[in-house]
C-alpha cells in the first residue's frame, strides 16, 4: 500500500512527464492556461507541482491547455 508521500511523488512524476512529452515549460504552461481563462503564476505552478498536491480540476485544466487527451499512469 502506498503512503501519501508516495502518491504525491507519483502525481508529480506523471504531471511533469506529460509536460516533458510536449516540451512545455512552466512559463509556457502559464501562457497556455491564460489562453483558456485560467490565471496561474509560474511560481504558483512550480509550487503546486513540486508538492505533488493539487486537485483533479487543476490537472484537467493543465492537460487541456497543453493538448493532452490521455494520461500515462504506468502499470
Amino acid at each position: 500500500m502506498k503512503t501519501e508521500d508516495e502518491w504525491k511523488a507519483e502525481a508529480k512524476r506523471i504531471f511533469r512527464a506529460e509536460m516533458t512529452r510536449r516540451g512545455v515549460t512552466y512559463d509556457r504552461l502559464a501562457e497556455l492556461l491564460h489562453e483558456i481563462g485560467v490565471e496561474e503564476t509560474v511560481p504558483n505552478l512550480k509550487n503546486k507541482v513540486s508538492r505533488g498536491k493539487f486537485d483533479f480540476t487543476f490537472v484537467l485544466k493543465c492537460m487541456a491547455a497543453i493538448g493532452c487527451r490521455t494520461l500515462h499512469l504506468g502499470s
